[in-house]
């Protein structure tokens, strides 16, 4: 498999725009090296701004450019872009449906040694519930290119979820459709559904693979649209299926879980567990260690599976 970072692929896909649109602005608060919209800002320089450490500063500006009729890039690490700056966000872009498009890097606990305050575990549950955001988690570099190009497209704000690593680029993926989750290899039923976003596509793959050796078999399915969420989707997946595993780089509480969870319980009520981080801060140490400690691998999800389906009988 290729691997590759999505980050970069974001800063080559900026700049493809860039020459296209004009009224592209990109914005980024002291991190442009890290973020990749350097890349952007050496191109066209006169469309791009560095805030420095002032994030709220670059929203409350990324509100009033989008005001003006330019589509605004707005991007720093994901904890800074959230948190940090929720109420910019609520009332300065989303409250008023304003193009702007934050693109975070370095979610989740895979920024590894940087530890809790730079690991974004809550991110997704801060912006889900402001209307009008749309929240996007791809699962590899190639589907983040895929992400950027259906924001530019829509109007209104965005977050687009990215990490620091690099990522393996999956096979049989089906095309970027905003809003539209799918399984892979056209599978869709089984024991076990599988529905994971982000890097956690690909571990839910790994996990289906080693259950398979057991006589298991796990549809996955990528759900890179937290929301809108596809709610028909999800209803097929739990009619196919006897019991739904959710798994996310992110709090179980707030995030891909909780919004899975919302369709079931008012469209089709099925058991649904979760493989997340459970109510606790990230810490320090390698991406390898980190997934490990926290229980976000192949091998946790084949483990939660066989468990699970043990508990269905």
């Amino acid at each position: 498999m290729e691997a590759l970072y999505a980050r970069d692929v974001y800063g080559k896909t900026l700049v493809e725009l860039g020459r296209k649109d004009h009224d592209i602005v990109v914005l980024d608060a002291d991190l442009s090296g890290s973020t990749r919209t350097i890349v952007f800002g050496k191109e066209f320089p006169e469309r791009f701004v560095n805030f420095g450490v002032a994030e709220q500063n670059m929203m409350a500006a990324a509100a009033g450019l989008a005001s003006c009729g330019k589509i605004v890039f707005a991007s720093t690490f994901a904890m800074f872009a959230t948190a940090r700056v929720l109420d910019q966000v609520r009332n300065s872009i989303c409250y008023n449906n304003f193009n702007v498009k934050i693109v975070a890097t370095h979610a989740g606990l895979t920024v590894g040694e940087d530890g809790a305050s730079h690991q974004a575990l809550e991110d997704v549950n801060f912006l889900r519930a402001i209307p009008n955001m749309k929240i996007i988690v791809p699962c590899d570099a190639k589907e983040a290119r895929s992400a950027v190009i259906a924001a530019y497209q829509t109007k209104g704000p965005f977050y687009i979820r990215l990490g620091r690593s690099k990522t393996n680029v999956l096979e049989d993926k089906k095309d970027f459709v905003l809003g539209k989750g799918y399984t892979f290899g056209g599978q869709s039923r089984g024991d076990v559904a599988i529905i994971a976003c982000g890097i956690m596509v690909e571990q839910a793959l790994l996990a289906a693979g080693k259950l398979k050796n057991k006589g298991i078999s796990a549809t996955v399915a990528n759900i890179h649209t937290i929301k809108p969420i596809d709610a028909d989707f999800i209803v097929e997946l739990a009619r196919n299926h006897e019991a739904l595993l959710i798994c996310e780089e992110h709090q179980a509480i707030g995030g891909l879980y909780s919004a899975v969870c919302e369709v079931l319980a008012s469209r089709f009520p099925r058991r649904a567990v979760s493989v997340a981080v459970n109510d606790s801060f990230g810490q320090s140490g390698s991406p390898k260690e980190l997934l490990e400690f926290y229980g976000l691998t192949a091998d946790s999800i084949a483990a939660k599976t066989e468990e699970l389906l043990r508990e269905q009988d």
